[in-house]
């Protein structure tokens, strides 16, 4: 079984970002991800309300953190460290199995540039080495062909298709599983 702890949290670099800790100078760019209808079209969420929402959001992250529920990265650009561009994470991680699923956002401005299959490889790296995880699961949307392509550009492979998994806007929406192996 994995023994996780978060209580120092990992920073990770790449060539061109910074994976760090959210804090709350972060609510801007987070609400902007949480409600910004290119972004939440392709996962199907509903938007944030407001920044309360989004700062009870990053207090139930950071709470998840401490109890090594969860891990959650803001992505930066190592430019600019201090503004976040979008968030990826490790969630429904069941310890038992040595799995977890991986989550990502990105800003619409930064969409197509390779910086979210940097992260994606990065974070992998960690949650292999450092982690101990055996496999990791992705979610996505069906025909959500740019987040296919970098999984499919990061190694992993498609397992499965769900068919009407959730329900948003009305409508009941497939979903396709993604995962990779250590």
């Amino acid at each position: 079984m994995l023994n996780l702890d978060f209580s120092v949290f990992p920073v990770l670099v790449t060539e061109r970002l910074i994976l760090r800790q959210l804090n709350n100078d972060d609510t801007n760019e987070l609400f902007f991800l949480r409600s910004d209808e290119n972004v939440l079209r392709l996962i199907g969420k509903e938007p944030a309300k407001d920044i309360k929402e989004v700062e009870e959001l990053l207090t139930r992250v950071n709470e998840s953190i401490r109890q090594a529920e969860s891990i959650m990265w803001g992505i930066a650009l190592d430019s600019v460290p201090d503004k976040i561009i979008g968030t990826i994470c490790f969630w429904n991680i069941v310890k038992q199995h040595h799995r977890a699923e991986i989550g990502y956002l990105l800003h619409p401005d930064h969409w197509r540039k390779g910086l979210m299959k940097e992260a994606i490889f990065k974070v992998l790296d960690y949650g292999f080495s450092n982690m101990k995880l055996h496999s990791v699961e992705a979610r996505i949307k069906a025909g959500n062909s740019p987040s296919a392509a970098v999984l499919e550009a990061t190694g992993f492979v498609q397992e499965g298709y769900l068919k009407e998994e959730y329900y948003f806007n009305e409508k009941f929406y497939d979903s396709v599983i993604y995962s990779r192996l250590q």
